[in-house]
C-alpha cells in the first residue's frame, strides 16, 4: 500500500469522524494484512505496549501536570499582571500582554492547548471589556497560545524527538530564538491591527507597578529558570526536567496557599485526559511504524524523491506545503505521527539537519492550530470568547501569515534555529 493511499484513507476516515488513533490504527492493520498478512496481528498490543513506554516520552503527562496546577493557582494571573506592567500602555498594549504571557507561560507546559486555557479564561473577558472584538480577542490569545510549543519545553518536540530518534534538549534549544522571533512579529501584528481598530492602551507605565508585580510574580517566574537552567546546564533530562517542573508548580502553589487536594485532583484528572489521547495516538503509530519498517516504504520514497531532486530548498518547500494541508484536517500529534516516519529517509538523504527539521514541523504544527476546519487552539479560544470560528479567521489571518513568515525564515536561514546549538553543543 503506497503512502499517499494511506493517508488518503486515513483522511477519509477521521472525515467520517472515526478518532483519529482508532483511524491510525485501522489503517496500519489494514496494511499489515494487505502486503504482510495477518501474522503481525498477534503483535499488534505488544508492539502498541512498547511504543507508548518510551522514557522521553514521560515528560508529556508531566508537563501537562505542571500546566494543569498553573492553571487552577494563581500563578497565570500573576504573570498576566507583571507583563501588564511591562508593556500595557502601549496602544493595543493588553493584545501584547497576552503574547507576553503565553511566551512566559510556554516555558512551563509546552502545551498550546493548555496556554489558551489558562491564560485565555482571564485575558480574552478583560480584552472584551476594553473595546477589543470578541473575534480580535480570540484570534489574539489563539496565535499567542501557539508559541507554547515552539518555546521549549514542547510536548511536539518530545513526540519528534522520539520518532526521528534524535536529541530533545537539542531541539528545546533550537526553539528559542524561532519562539522569540515569532512573539515579537505577533506583536508587531497586534500594534498594526490595535491601530486600525482604535484599540486603547492601558494605564501609564510607572516603576512602581512593574516592582510590585514583579515582586509578586517572582515564584512564578522563577519555574522557566528552574525547568529551562536544570535542562540547558546538563544537570537533569527533559524528563527529569518536567517532573522538577511539577515538584516545582506544587511548591510555588503551596506558597501561595492556592493549592490544595481538590486542586490538585481536578489538574491530575485534566492531565490524564489529555495524556490519555496524546499515548494512544503514539501507541497506534507504532503499529504504522512496523509496517514502514517492515515494507521499506520511507526509503523507497526517499529513493524516488531523490531522484526527480536533490535540492533541499526544493524538498523543503515541498514539505512545507504538505504540512499545511494537512494542518487543515489533522491535530499536530497525528501529523507528526503520520509524516515524520515517511519523511525522515528523505530528509537525512538529502543531509538536512533532523533538529533544522524539527524546528520545521514543530512551526508547521503551529500554524495548523490556527487553520480550520480542526484549528484546535483557535476553536478553544473561539469557545471562551463565544466567538464564530470562521469570522475569527479573517482577522487571524494576518497572525498566521506572522508564524508562516517565522516558519519560512527557520526554513530557509538554518542559523536562525541552530546557531545556539551549535554554540552549546
Amino acid at each position: 500500500m503506497s503512502a499517499i493511499l494511506i493517508i488518503l484513507i486515513f483522511l477519509a476516515l477521521c472525515a467520517a469522524n472515526v478518532p483519529i488513533a482508532v483511524a491510525l490504527g485501522a489503517v496500519a492493520l489494514g496494511a499489515m494484512a494487505l502486503d504482510l498478512g495477518t501474522a503481525g496481528f498477534m503483535n499488534a498490543a505488544i508492539v502498541m505496549f512498547e511504543g507508548a513506554r518510551k522514557f522521553p516520552l514521560i515528560a508529556i503527562p508531566l508537563f501537562v501536570l505542571a500546566g494543569g496546577i498553573m492553571n487552577a493557582t494563581s500563578i497565570s494571573r500573576r504573570l498576566i499582571a507583571f507583563c501588564n506592567a511591562l508593556i500595557g500602555f502601549v496602544r493595543g498594549g493588553l493584545a501584547m500582554v497576552s503574547i507576553l504571557a503565553s511566551m512566559f507561560f510556554a516555558e512551563i507546559s509546552g502545551s498550546a492547548v493548555a496556554d489558551v486555557a489558562a491564560l485565555g479564561s482571564v485575558l480574552i473577558p478583560e480584552m472584551k471589556k476594553r473595546g477589543y472584538s470578541k473575534e480580535m480577542a480570540a484570534s489574539v490569545m489563539s496565535s499567542a497560545a501557539s508559541l507554547a510549543i515552539i518555546i521549549p519545553p514542547s510536548i511536539p518536540m518530545i513526540l519528534y524527538a522520539v520518532i526521528a530518534d534524535t536529541s530533545v534538549v537539542k531541539l528545546f534549544v533550537a526553539g528559542i530564538v524561532p519562539g522569540v522571533c515569532g512573539g515579537l512579529l505577533l506583536m508587531a501584528v497586534a500594534y498594526w491591527q490595535a491601530i486600525r481598530q482604535g484599540l486603547p492602551a492601558e494605564a501609564a507605565f510607572r516603576i512602581s507597578e512593574v516592582a510590585r508585580t514583579l515582586r509578586e510574580a517572582s515564584l512564578a517566574l522563577l519555574l522557566p529558570v528552574i525547568i529551562l537552567g536544570g535542562i540547558f546546564g546538563g544537570v537533569v533530562t527533559a524528563t527529569e526536567g518536567a517532573a522538577l517542573a511539577v515538584v516545582a508548580a506544587i511548591g510555588i502553589g503551596l506558597l501561595y496557599r492556592e493549592l490544595d487536594l481538590d486542586v490538585l485532583y481536578v489538574a491530575l484528572v485534566d492531565g490524564v485526559m489529555q495524556t490519555a489521547v496524546v499515548m494512544l495516538l503514539v501507541a497506534t503509530s507504532a503499529l504504522l511504524g512496523v509496517y514502514l519498517t517492515e515494507t521499506q516504504l520511507p526509503q523507497r520514497l526517499a529513493g524516488s524523491l531523490t531522484e526527480l531532486t536533490r535540492n533541499p530548498i526544493l524538498v523543503l518547500a515541498l514539505l512545507n506545503i504538505a504540512f499545511f494541508v494537512l494542518g487543515f484536517f489533522l491535530h499536530g500529534a497525528a501529523a507528526i505521527i503520520l509524516v515524520v516516519p515517511i519523511v525522515m529517509p528523505l530528509i537525512k538523504a538529502i543531509g538536512i539537519d533532523p533538529i533544522h527539521f524539527g524546528i520545521i514541523v514543530t512551526l508547521n504544527i503551529a500554524v495548523g492550530q490556527q487553520t480550520p476546519p480542526v484549528a484546535s487552539v483557535l476553536m478553544i479560544a473561539c469557545s471562551i470568547a463565544k466567538a464564530n470560528m470562521w469570522e475569527a479567521s479573517r482577522i487571524n489571518v494576518w497572525f498566521v501569515v506572522a508564524l508562516i513568515l517565522v516558519l519560512l525564515l527557520v526554513t530557509y536561514v538554518p542559523f536562525v534555529s541552530l546557531a545556539l546549538v551549535d554554540l552549546f553543543y
